[in-house]
């Protein structure tokens, strides 16, 4: 693969740098065939992106830093209840000042939290962003039909991980279940979200997240 095809591209035309896929794994496990990923070309030398076009493409670094921000403190926290370096009290009272509630301050309430807002950012770009771009520059079309598949992939992760929520409720000292389903999600997604932004930021920053954003 040409270094290009890495997405050199991107920040040469866009000044765009995006996120690189995570060096390390977390799990044992993987489950995105990120070999046969398929690339977006370069846009012909004529397609100028404006300072509009690139506050659209820097925007979708920035909503994924913040899932990526989610994860970093979510795996800190368990870890340190793993160690014994926290109590599940203690920990319980650092949450409070994540800001995230979601029934009850708990590692499930934190981990629910996250993945109904995962769940969510999918939905948007499967039923909104990806159709406009598909019909803005079908050239996208492989990339889409991709991330749209992992897309189904990272709900099944989702799944494992309500699973491992419900053994934690009948067994609060048993971290290893949740430990090893937030190891899968931690690497799926990092690698799901470089990915996104290499194929992504120039489409977005070209044609906006909805017709009419950028001129």
């Amino acid at each position: 693969m040409s270094s290009d095809a890495n997405g050199h591209w991107v920040t040469r035309r866009t000044a765009i740098v995006p996120t690189a896929p995570p060096s390390a794994r977390f799990s044992k496990r993987t489950v995105l065939d990120e070999a046969s990923r398929p690339t977006t070309s370069e846009p012909a030398p004529g397609v100028s992106f404006t300072a509009q076009g690139t506050l659209v493409g820097r925007h979708l670094v920035e909503v994924h830093e913040h899932y990526r921000g989610e994860l970093r403190e979510l795996r800190g926290l368990l870890e340190r209840v793993a160690q014994g370096a926290t109590t599940a009290g203690q920990a319980r009272s650092e949450l409070n000042q994540f800001a995230i509630r979601a029934n009850n301050w708990t590692f499930g309430g934190l981990c629910q939290r996250q993945c109904m807002a995962l769940e969510e950012h999918h939905l948007t770009e499967n039923s909104s962003i990806f159709p406009h771009l598909r019909h803005r520059q079908p050239s996208l079309q492989p990339v889409l039909d991709r991330l749209d598949a992992e897309h189904y992939v990272i709900g099944e992760v989702l799944e494992d991980i309500d699973a491992a929520l419900i053994h934690l409720a009948h067994h609060p000292t048993e971290l290893g279940p949740i430990s090893e389903a937030v190891d899968l999600l931690t690497d799926t997604m990092l690698s799901h979200f470089a990915y996104e932004e290499r194929e992504l930021i120039a489409p977005l920053a070209q044609h906006g997240f909805y017709p009419d954003q950028v001129p």
